[in-house]
Parts: C-alpha cells; sequence; structure tokens
C-alpha cells in the first residue's frame, strides 16, 4: 500500500540537493564542476580565436549588436526557420531547445542557491537561508518536470527519425560518432534526470506498517512520482533506492560534465556557433556577393584555407548536419556532384585537418586531390535554396563564390565558360554578336520603342541579353513593348549602349569584368533622364537592385584597365527606383491601364517563381497578379514561391555542359503535368524570366513534352489578353453599330 504522506507540522516543502552524496563527494562533484568549465571555456576561446585567422569581411557584422542579439534571440527562441518545410522537424527541435534550456536555467538556479545565496546570507545574518522552498520550490519542481518531459520526448522523436525512419537528409559522408554522441548523451542526460528524482522519491519515502507513503508536495514532479511509482511497483523497495540514488547520481552529474566538456570539440559547439552564425548575419546575403579589392594581385578567392573569412569558418562550424540544405538543392536532385552540406563540411574538415598539423593541398581545382572538385562548383545553379532552408544562416553562397572565383584565376574553367567571358569583353554580350545589332528587335515590333539616351523617359528599359539576341525571347521584348506602348507610359532603352549585367559571371568567378560592366551602365545611366529602371530579366533586376550600389568605383577609378571614370557610389540611397517589369506592369493593371476586365483567356497554367525574382528578392505575388488578370486560370505546382524549383540556367548553368540523367527543367516540367492539381489539363507553363524561358524550351524537347505544353512568359499572356480585350471591344462596337471614328 502507498500513497501520499501528509505533510508534518513545520515540514519544510524543499529537497536536499546532495541528498545521499558524503561531504567528500561534494568536494569531487566541485572539483569536477571547475574542471569541466576550464576545459569548456578554454575550447570556446579556440574556437573563436582561430576565426581571427581568417581573412577580414567585407560586410559589418558587429555593427548594432544589441539589435542583433534580440532578433537573433526572437529567431532562436521561436524555431521559426526549423519548421520551414518539416512540421515534425520543427516541433522536434522546439521541444528539444525549450526542454534543454529549462534545464538548464534550472540548474543555474540551484548554483545560485547553494554557492551564492545561501553563503550570501549566511555572511549578512549568520545564517544560512534558501530560496529553494515554498511555492517555489512547488513552481520549479512543476516546471522542471514538464519541461524535462517535451525535451524527452524531442530527443526520442529525434532518435526515431535518425535510426528508425533514417530520415535521407540525416545521412551523409560527414555522418559520424559524434552525430550519435549528441543524441544519445542528451536523452541519457533526460531519461536519467528523471529516474534520479524517481529514486530520491521512493528513497525518502516513510516506511510504515500499512506501507510506503510517498511525501505528498512531491506530487508536482508528476514525472519523477510517476517513475517512483513504478519502480516500487516493479519490487524497489526506500532503502534499495536510497542505496542506488549515488550511484545514480553520480552517473547522471559525470555524463553531465562529459557533455558540457565536449561542446567546443564536436558537434554540441553549434549550439553556441549557431546562435552566432544567426546575431553575425547579412540580410542580403546571397542576392549581393562581397565585392574585391582593385589589386589584381590580391587574394580575392581561395589559395589556402585562411583566404576564408571568419564569417565564413563561423558558418563551417555553424553547420549541424541537418541536411535541410541537401534535400532542396536542385543540382543535387539532378545527379549533379554537389552536395551543399558535404562542400562546407569538407572545407571545415580540412581546415582542422590543416590545423592538427595535416598536409596543405588545393582547396579548389579541375582533377587532382583537391578539397573541392571543380565540377562541384560548376554544378552549383545559385538558386539560393540552400540558404533558405538552412535553420542557422549558413551563407552557402558566399563561400561557393569564393571558390568559383579561385577557379577562374586557376583558368579551370570550362571552355564554354571561357567563351562567354571573351565575348562579354569584346563584344559587350554573352552570345558574342554585334552590339549595334543589339536593338533590332525593336524594328520588328510594331510600336515605336523611343531611345532613352535621346530623350527624357519615366521607365529606363533595361532589355538584357536574351530578349535582345535571342529569337524566342524576342517574342517576350516584343511583348512587353507593346504592354507599355498600351498603357501609355513613357519608356525607352539603351540600345548598343546597353551590355550584358553581370549577375551570373559575378557569380561563376568573373569579379573584375562584373566591375566593369557596372561602371560601364552607372555611367552611362548618369547620362540619361529617367525616373524608373525597369528591368526584363529578373537577373539583372537582382544586380542593380543589390549590387550595383555596393560597387566601389572610387577604389577602381585609376585602373587604366577599367574603361569607366565613374567615381560616385549609384544608388545607394535608392533614388532611383529599379524594379522587375512584373511589378511595373501589376501597377498599370491595378489602375485600369490597360483595359483588362480579367476573362480574356480560359487557359490552364502553372507558374514557376524564377529564383532571383522569388527567393532572391521576395517578389512573388506581381507575375501572379497579372496571370489572374488575363482571365487565366492558375494552378500552383507543390513547390512554388519560396520553395520553387530551379530551372538550372542560374549561376552558368545556361552556358555549362552537364552530365545528368535528368536536366532540372525536365523535372520541372513534369511536376507541372503530374503533381500539379490540374495535372495533364495544365496547357500552358508560365515564366518570367528569360533565362527560365531558354532552360524549359530547351527541356520542353528534351524531355518529350513539345506535344504536352507550351512555354510562355507572362508578357505573352499580358498582351494575348489585351488583344482579347480590344477584339470584344471591336465586335461589341461593331454589333451595335458603332459609327467608326475619324482618322
Amino acid at each position: 500500500m502507498f500513497g501520499p504522506l501528509p505533510l508534518q507540522t513545520g515540514e519544510q516543502v524543499t529537497r536536499e540537493t546532495f541528498w545521499g552524496i558524503s561531504p567528500v563527494g561534494e568536494v569531487v562533484f566541485y572539483y569536477l564542476a571547475a574542471v569541466t568549465i576550464i576545459v569548456f571555456a578554454y575550447g570556446v576561446y579556440a574556437r573563436f580565436a582561430r576565426y581571427t585567422q581568417g581573412d577580414e569581411d567585407w560586410f559589418e557584422r558587429l555593427d548594432d549588436l544589441p539589435g542583433r542579439v534580440a532578433s537573433a534571440a526572437k529567431i532562436v527562441a521561436s524555431n521559426e526557420k526549423q519548421f520551414n518545410r518539416d512540421i515534425v522537424g520543427g516541433v522536434m527541435h522546439a521541444f528539444i531547445f525549450w526542454g534543454f534550456l529549462t534545464l538548464l536555467i534550472g540548474t543555474t538556479i540551484i548554483a545560485i542557491d547553494i554557492d551564492i545565496y545561501r553563503n550570501l546570507t549566511m555572511l549578512l545574518t549568520g545564517e544560512r537561508q534558501s530560496f529553494f522552498v515554498g511555492d517555489f520550490y512547488l513552481s520549479y519542481s512543476l516546471v522542471m518536470d514538464a519541461m524535462g518531459l517535451l525535451f524527452v520526448v524531442g530527443v526520442g522523436i529525434a532518435l526515431w527519425r535518425r535510426y528508425v525512419a533514417r530520415t535521407d537528409r540525416l545521412h551523409g559522408k560527414h555522418t559520424s560518432r559524434e552525430d550519435d554522441f549528441l543524441v544519445w548523451s542528451l536523452f541519457a542526460l533526460g531519461v536519467g534526470g528523471y529516474l534520479q528524482e524517481g529514486l530520491r522519491i521512493l528513497g525518502t519515502a516513510e516506511v510504515t506498517g500499512s506501507g510506503v507513503t510517498f511525501t505528498s508536495f512531491e506530487q508536482v514532479s508528476f514525472v519523477g512520482w510517476f517513475v517512483a511509482d513504478v519502480l516500487q511497483v516493479g519490487g524497489m523497495t526506500p532503502a534499495m533506492a536510497e542505496a542506488a540514488y549515488p550511484v545514480m547520481w553520480w552517473s547522471h552529474a559525470l555524463l553531465a560534465f562529459l557533455f558540457v566538456a565536449a561542446v567546443p570539440y564536436a558537434k554540441p559547439f553549434h549550439m553556441i556557433s549557431s546562435f552566432a552564425n544567426v546575431v553575425t548575419r547579412d540580410e542580403k546575403a546571397g542576392k549581393r556577393l562581397p565585392g574585391v579589392p582593385a589589386a589584381l594581385d590580391a587574394d580575392t578567392g581561395a589559395e589556402s584555407i585562411d583566404s576564408f573569412s571568419w564569417k565564413e569558418m563561423l558558418d563551417q562550424d555553424a553547420c549541424t548536419k541537418c541536411g535541410r540544405c541537401s534535400s532542396v538543392c536542385p543540382a543535387k536532385a539532378s545527379g549533379r556532384n554537389l552536395d551543399p552540406r558535404d562542400v562546407i563540411l569538407d572545407l571545415k574538415q580540412y581546415r582542422e585537418s590543416v590545423d592538427a598539423g595535416g598536409e596543405p593541398k588545393e582547396i579548389v581545382a579541375d582533377g587532382g586531390d583537391s578539397v573541392i572538385a571543380a565540377e562541384t562548383m560548376e554544378s552549383c545553379m545559385s538558386c539560393m535554396a540552400c540558404m533558405d532552408a538552412c535553420p542557422v544562416e549558413i551563407e552557402h553562397l558566399k563561400s561557393f563564390t569564393r571558390l568559383n572565383r579561385q577557379l577562374t584565376d586557376q583558368g579551370d574553367i570550362q571552355p564554354s565558360l571561357q567563351e562567354v567571358f571573351q565575348n562579354v569583353m569584346q563584344k559587350g554580350n554573352t552570345f558574342g554578336n554585334s552590339q549595334r545589332a543589339r536593338g533590332d528587335w525593336a524594328e520588328d515590333v510594331e510600336v515605336e520603342v523611343p531611345d532613352a539616351r535621346t530623350e527624357e523617359v519615366e521607365y529606363l528599359w533595361y532589355v538584357g541579353d536574351y530578349p535582345s539576341y535571342d529569337d524566342r525571347n524576342k517574342q517576350v521584348a516584343k511583348s512587353l513593348a507593346r504592354i507599355l506602348d498600351a498603357a501609355d507610359v513613357s519608356f525607352g532603352i539603351l540600345f548598343d549602349d546597353e551590355k550584358y549585367d553581370g549577375n551570373d559571371i559575378r557569380r561563376v568567378g568573373e569579379e573584375f569584368l562584373y566591375v566593369e560592366l557596372a561602371g560601364h551602365h552607372v555611367e552611362t545611366w548618369n547620362d540619361c533622364e529617367f525616373e524608373k529602371l525597369v528591368c526584363t530579366d529578373p537577373h539583372s533586376y537582382n544586380t542593380f537592385l543589390n549590387e550595383y550600389p555596393e560597387v566601389d568605383f572610387e577604389e577602381f577609378a585609376d585602373d587604366p584597365m577599367m574603361p569607366f571614370e565613374v567615381e560616385e557610389p549609384w544608388n545607394v540611397d535608392g533614388e532611383i527606383d529599379v524594379r522587375h517589369w512584373t511589378q511595373v506592369v501589376e501597377e498599370l493593371v491595378e489602375r485600369d491601364a490597360l483595359g483588362l476586365s480579367g476573362d480574356e483567356l480560359d487557359y490552364t497554367v502553372t507558374y514557376h517563381d524564377p529564383c532571383h525574382l522569388g527567393r532572391y528578392n521576395d517578389e512573388y505575388e506581381a507575375p501572379r497578379s497579372l496571370i489572374r488578370a488575363t482571365g487565366a486560370d492558375l494552378h500552383e505546382m507543390p513547390r512554388n514561391r519560396d520553395d520553387s524549383f530551379c530551372c538550372g540556367g542560374g549561376g552558368g548553368g545556361l552556358w555549362l555542359e552537364h552530365e545528368e540523367e535528368e536536366k532540372p527543367s525536365e523535372e520541372r516540367l513534369r511536376e507541372a503535368l503530374e503533381d500539379t492539381d490540374a495535372g495533364a489539363a495544365v496547357e500552358k507553363f508560365v515564366v518570367a524570366c528569360p533565362m527560365c524561358m531558354t532552360m524549359y524550351e530547351d527541356g520542353r524537347k528534351t524531355g518529350d513534352f513539345e506535344d504536352d505544353i507550351e512555354i510562355v512568359d507572362v508578357a505573352e499572356l499580358v498582351v494575348e489578353a489585351i488583344d482579347a480585350s480590344r477584339a470584344s471591344a471591336a465586335a461589341t462596337d461593331g454589333a451595335s453599330g458603332a459609327a467608326p471614328a475619324d482618322d
């Protein structure tokens, strides 16, 4: 017979922290705690001291530090990025995080009571006092049991996903024993804490003739109370529990010491490095890249591991091996030789090897025993899906660009990419065609396309390479010209003074050519009179909006290789409004400048979010708004908006050859026809990017989808809707017998 023991008169509601532990044991405990703290502190110091050996970071990451810490605390405390694409994983991590944090706070509270408060009251009053009593103790016990239970459940989910369900993204080439140590030690600490509590509750129970009676107020420790009940039902007596308690107590304490001491030297360090990484994040990471010094002999690539900035080293240490980046990478999904997680961890592993006296080797190269293979970096599409999925704000693209710069400096690039560089240097465009022919497409459109160099315009339209030279994309340029003309807005283009924008050659490592292009355009724009800069291509939109304002033209002003004289920074304060054309036309539709009623077309369509418009710049609604304005029935693919699957053209993918069983564009078209709710009823695959148009037209042929679906640009849909609206209006006028207007 057992049950709660009534509280005796004058009995204090508390528990003895070192119950069953001898005075010598207490001394040993404090000695081990001191050693643990020293080992932990030295390890953390050594980690952060190593970062100082890295290169300086171009971006000020410690400005407004209190604000950064507060923002990071919100992100980490809410676990908001953990829920991205993985509800179960988010719940799991939230349980573990909040449970662990609560247990850590609870342990700290006990230490403050025993080691500070009691000694302080003894010094001031001559009597040791404790706040670990009464209602505080009861509240403490209830919260600790409840949050500790969540912690154990969370770790249990982690164990299930890793060892039973064997979630694919949790396993890879860098999976090791330290992963096992982290998850199993946490589980042992959580379960061991409850077992220790159950032994104490049973061991302090009163044995009477009628049975065993637990102390009543311990019921607030509901999990420990349950464990004590189970132990007694299993045959354990209070005397046996009292004897077993010190063994369990020391086992738990030693495991805790081992875990804390191991934190700076193994995977648990991510608890510190991940938070530091979130604090020092760049909100525009990826969409803007670090510039390079004007000196041609400057180390702008990855000559050694210390070429990487301290932030890039912190990125490497912050990686938790969760595999979220791997699971969303379109290059990996297409069978290319790239796993974003492995690149980051390969660099970390090499850094640690060199630090331990290992033999240095090339960081990245085409062939040979390098840390990263050239083929790996050529596989990257710069789609930024990895960064969007990363819960700890690792800036993969920054490190990848550094590796690409090294490949370019070494000449380890494919001939097709070298040809593109030559075309841009000699002709100003990636096609290698004459600059004089850049505006020839405008001669074949039935509306006038003004020259922005000779007249003031509201919209200076940057057309881009593909809409200027590629036959399929010329149709998009013509459509957009007709839209702007139909809206009766003032616009113009630069004709042969427009060159390639530079966005993608920068991402494959050709930084100095990028600066030359930026200088040319800024110098040209400064001679024009316009209010807004509008772009056909999301790649152009991104680099004009986020990167041109970052270029330090003054640093390159004295370089005879740079054919521009501009020295002042451009558009730093955003006085010039840079827009993608869908944003501009959406506004025109909203003010009824195009006369669309919203029921002109009856196609069933799906829409593909371009990476540089969506993930890079968070513009998802403008293209969709225009599609709906035409009357088309829009059905979303499963992977849409920030989860969109890249076409494969970014990061130089348009110019590189890859051996892959299925192109990213083919997989995306299959998704449109098979996984979308409308299924095979989808008639048109709608894009808003010239590179996407090119890649999907190619995928339509190579994937044998030519009879199944048509690739169209949003602009082409809008023009068709305008024509349908005008035809309907003309038919209505004719039916009503309206007289034709005078010439």
